[in-house]
């Protein structure tokens, strides 16, 4: 019996849905903190306090269920997918606390070794050291950290600042939820699950170190509520949309072939219904296409927008890090939707 045996949300992302801890916190506030940047009252990646003129401290925290079979594996992407939201603040890593939920009576305690391990390879890519923990004896395993990052406080990435005459980059291809949920199924080939598996273990380090080189408006993460879910979060409250080419964003090996035998990931329906009708020109797509662009994704690239006259020149950056990264659409005047062409 694999990892994925023991989730009942395996190939869903690393998130249950839209809007979950938001409705917990709905109506909820909290007192004025000095230096606070950012908080729960914003949808961004991380929380960001103002240390001094210099520094700023990122906090974040994910964990989620296994959704490959491999312990090792897994453990490297639930390291990558947690140390991701510090990266899409434009900040580095420097501390992880581990988070552990495992079946002792039902688990082989070399899984959770291995799980660890794997963790502990993302993290020593991120040279950021892991401090401590916490486990607790639950009944499916579950693995995340809470990282501290570090950046200065003039230059933190927002989410939802996004300017006129600035054109998207995506740093990964997409497809993972779909590829996963295939695998749990029996249906996912080797070839695509190993390369599902290579972009989620996959730190985006380098493109956020190449991004900090650019003028970077806004920036995010691909992860649970999918591309247009999160780009959705970008363009909230702006004055501008964003401009989706479809035949532009890329794909994972055979992200295609799973939306059209329809293994789509429960969090693609509640992204779809929770985020649609911010969206144009979802008629004139396919609904395979539609469900591809909707996919949750665990430990996906950075969604960025640069100034459109340094967006190539950023790509070609990226591309020769060896960031798999693609223009996929553009700032328009709008107010704040999202428009597929």
């Amino acid at each position: 019996m694999g990892l994925t045996s023991y989730s009942r949300f395996a190939g869903c992302g690393a998130k249950l849905g839209p809007g979950v801890l938001d409705q917990a916190l709905c109506g909820l506030s909290q007192r004025k903190f000095p230096g606070l940047l950012a908080d729960f009252s914003r949808s961004e990646d991380a929380g960001v306090l103002r240390l001094d003129d210099e520094r700023a401290l990122i906090h974040t925290v994910d964990f989620f269920p296994p959704i490959v079979d491999d312990a090792f594996t897994f453990g490297r992407i639930a390291a990558a997918n947690a140390l991701s939201d510090v990266y899409a603040m434009g900040g580095s890593p420097s501390t992880a606390v581990c988070l552990v939920g495992f079946p002792v009576e039902k688990l082989a305690m070399a899984l959770l070794v291995k799980m660890m391990e794997g963790g502990l390879s993302a993290l020593d890519d991120a040279d950021c050291p892991l401090v401590g923990g916490h486990s607790i004896d639950d009944t499916e395993p579950k693995l995340g950290y809470a990282v501290t990052g570090i950046v200065h406080p003039a230059k933190v990435w927002l989410n939802n600042t996004i300017k006129g005459g600035e054109e998207i980059i995506l740093t990964k291809p997409i497809g993972t939820g779909l590829i996963t949920t295939a695998a749990k199924a029996g249906k996912a080939s080797e070839e695509a699950l190993t390369a599902a598996c290579q972009s989620m273990s996959f730190l985006n380090r380098t493109a956020c170190e190449v991004l900090r080189r650019f003028p970077v408006s806004a920036c995010t993460d691909v992860t649970g509520f999918g591309l247009l879910g999160h780009a959705c979060e970008m363009a909230s409250g702006s004055p501008c949309n964003i401009r989706i080419d479809t035949s532009a964003v890329p794909l994972l090996h055979s992200a295609r072939d799973y939306a059209l035998m329809k293994t789509i990931p429960g969090g693609t329906k509640r992204n779809k219904s929770f985020r649609l009708k911010f969206i144009t020109g979802e008629k004139t797509a396919d609904e395979d296409l539609v469900n591809i662009l909707f996919d949750p994704q665990t430990s996906g690239g950075l969604l960025a927008a640069v100034k459109a006259g340094e967006a190539d020149a950023a790509l070609q950056a990226l591309r020769k890090a060896g960031v798999p990264a693609a223009i996929i659409g553009e700032t328009v005047p709008g107010a704040g939707q999202i428009e597929l062409t």
